[in-house]
């Protein structure tokens, strides 16, 4: 158990930055913000195109690394 309280505190804080970078990613690629001028622009873009049809797939990943995060945090306090 020692491990655990040894590698829990770099864990919680990379996942949570992984975290509110993928946060920031989700709200760049959402479909529900149209008058968003830094968005509306980039839709011409070919990359930013493909970087918008992986929205969905963005969510899954956030919520993983939510769900981790959340985990390791309650048993390190735990």
């Amino acid at each position: 158990m020692d491990t655990f309280y040894s590698i829990a505190i770099p864990l919680i804080i990379v996942l949570g930055i992984l975290s509110l970078v993928l946060g920031l990613l989700i709200f760049m690629s959402c479909r529900c913000i149209p008058g968003w001028k830094l968005t509306g622009s980039l839709m011409n873009n070919a990359i930013y195109k493909r970087f918008f049809k992986t929205h969905c797939n963005i969510w899954w990943v956030f919520w993983a690394l939510v769900i981790i995060h959340a985990i390791v945090a309650i048993l390190y306090l735990a």
